[in-house]
């Protein structure tokens, strides 16, 4: 099956809060009202250094997506 690479996601019992969820290595859930991020992955330490040299290019390309999304909507 094909999934998305990124998907957009909500929930009744935080009201205020929305979200990205990025599907592909490494996974994570994005707040996009504060940049919070839920790593859904285990990292070793050797690969720690690499996701911090990805991570503003992950969080950057989540919010383009989210935004994209919402004016496609309006």
């Amino acid at each position: 099956m094909d999934v998305p690479k990124f998907l957009i996601a909500d929930n009744s019992s935080l009201q205020e809060e929305i979200f990205v969820l990025h599907t592909e290595y490494p996974r994570f859930l994005l707040n996009v009202a504060n940049d919070d991020i839920l790593w859904l992955e285990e990292f070793a330490q050797e690969d720690k250094k690499e996701l911090e040299q990805i991570t503003q290019d992950l969080i950057d390309a989540a919010l383009n997506f989210f935004d994209e999304e919402i004016e496609k909507m309006e």
